[in-house]
């Protein structure tokens, strides 16, 4: 809405028109938050259990039917929290104002208005965002981790992987034999009789997997990979970097919310930044030449989009102890593309929450300037000064952004939702810095890792392999 000297551009000088974008922005943002709840509660689990209900008698009634029996049970989960957000109150805006950062969040409440059923979407959002907090605890941190150091290993050599299965198939044969020809006149035990078993299943699961080996050294798009080799290395190391500025900006935003916000009660609400961001400066700076800004920021969430893929491909999709599915090449079930999807629905959730914490003055104000009034002597001229949420701005002068005037009042009305994103932050950084000690250890993966698995049907590899 500003030019760079801090006066408004022409179509937003009248205060009323600037008004009307504001809130127009705003319920931009409940309509989209109100798809998501939509997606999670009704249609993502309607078309999961439409698949979990196929059999062989299953008819596309029965299926609906009972996708839309587990269906209802959502939907009175969502009543519930919907409920529970519109009666239980919360903190509100400050009665005694008696600060300068509490002066800040009550104009933030003043400026939010009054909107009738926000406080029950809010809640239904928090709980949302911190069920996509746990999901980027577990699956982003890992992924930000996996994901450039394994473009920097790579993956173990077809033609070496192709003389080692080879080498693993004769010694299982031979160990065959061996069992065979001691029983050649006599009964096996039921003890070898199940050994016997178990190595002629793993020879056919080596057989498989040297079948899939000498399909991909004979691709062409895997002679191509080699060739892109060396660029796979630069991105990984590009993305090593990119993950510590990350991780950086995030540790120097909590350790500032730590020294300055305040505290708990607030949900460590953060009105006034003042450690440096080395990803906030960056994105302020770029602001400069446009769109250079929209390309980095949008490059950011899109990584963590990615590394949140990472991280799933590599866990897989767990319900608490238990695997649920695998993320596979070519062998992944549709009810595990649904979970991850929904995952990935909490992890946009969570995003928005990181991204405001990752680029705090560019996600609240971005590069805004206004102009004040400076006395020197007898001389007045004015000044051009940052928007960096001071107090003694005035007022109509700067802009907040719509996703920091909720998230901002959110921490505040609802402390134990911003208190909890402020402690998994602490321990989103602590799993990527485990991650990476777990990325460093491991092995590189097989060049076929994710197509044979000792469960598949010999049928799927004709499949998969014929033209």
């Amino acid at each position: 809405m500003k030019e760079s000297n801090g006066t408004f551009k022409a179509w937003a000088v009248d205060n009323d028109v600037r008004n009307y974008i504001e809130s127009s922005v705003l319920y931009g943002y409940y309509t989209l938050y109100g798809l998501i709840t939509f997606c999670l509660f009704v249609w993502l689990p309607l078309m999961y259990f439409f698949y979990e209900e196929r059999d062989e008698v299953s008819t596309c009634k029965t299926r609906c039917c009972g996708a839309l029996k587990y269906c209802i049970a959502f939907l009175i989960i969502l009543v519930t929290l919907f409920l529970i957000g519109f009666f239980v109150p919360g903190n509100g805006p400050p009665a005694d104002a008696n600060s300068t950062e509490l002066i800040k969040i009550k104009m933030l409440f003043e400026n939010l208005g009054s909107i009738k059923g926000t406080d029950a979407l809010s809640f239904i959002i928090s709980v949302l965002s911190l069920l996509g907090m746990l999901a980027l605890l577990t699956y982003t941190a890992y992924g930000m981790a996996a994901l450039p150091i394994g473009l920097v290993k790579g993956r173990k050599n077809v033609k070496t992987e192709i003389m080692t299965v080879q080498e693993r198939k004769a010694e299982t044969q031979s160990k065959i034999r061996t069992l065979r020809e001691k029983y050649s006149s006599q009964s096996a035990s039921t003890r070898d009789r199940q050994r016997i078993s178990d190595l002629e299943e793993s020879e056919h699961l080596i057989e498989r997997q040297e079948r899939h080996l000498v399909a991909k050294s004979k691709s062409c798009l895997e002679k191509c990979f080699m060739f892109l080799r060396p660029f796979e290395i630069v991105f990984g190391i590009f993305f090593i970097l990119l993950t510590f500025l990350i991780f950086l900006s995030l540790l120097l935003t909590n350790i500032d919310k730590a020294m300055h916000s305040q505290g708990y009660q607030t949900g460590y609400a953060l009105p006034k930044r003042t450690l440096p961001n080395p990803v906030d400066i960056v994105l302020v700076f770029c602001q400069q030449v446009f769109p250079l800004d929209y390309i980095l920021f949008s490059a950011l969430v899109l990584y963590l989009v990615f590394c949140s893929m990472s991280g799933v491909r590599n866990i897989g999709i767990w319900f608490f102890w238990l695997r649920m599915y695998k993320i596979r090449p070519r062998h992944t079930r549709p009810q595990a593309l649904l979970m991850l999807c929904m995952i990935l629905m909490f992890v946009m959730l969570a995003v928005n929450i990181i991204v405001y914490e990752l680029t705090p003055q560019y996600t609240s104000y971005g590069g805004q300037h206004y102009l004040m009034n400076v006395t020197t002597g007898n001389v007045t001229k004015f000044e051009t000064k940052d928007c960096s949420g001071d107090i003694d701005v005035p007022s109509g002068e700067c802009t907040l952004t719509r996703m920091t005037l909720l998230l901002t009042v959110l921490f505040y009305n609802m402390w134990f939702f911003g208190a909890a994103y402020y402690w998994i932050t602490w321990a989103f950084l602590l799993v990527i810095l485990l991650g990476f000690l777990i990325a460093i250890i491991r092995k590189r993966k097989s060049s076929i890792e994710g197509e044979v698995e000792q469960d598949d049907f010999d049928e799927s590899d004709d499949e998969m392999l014929s033209p």
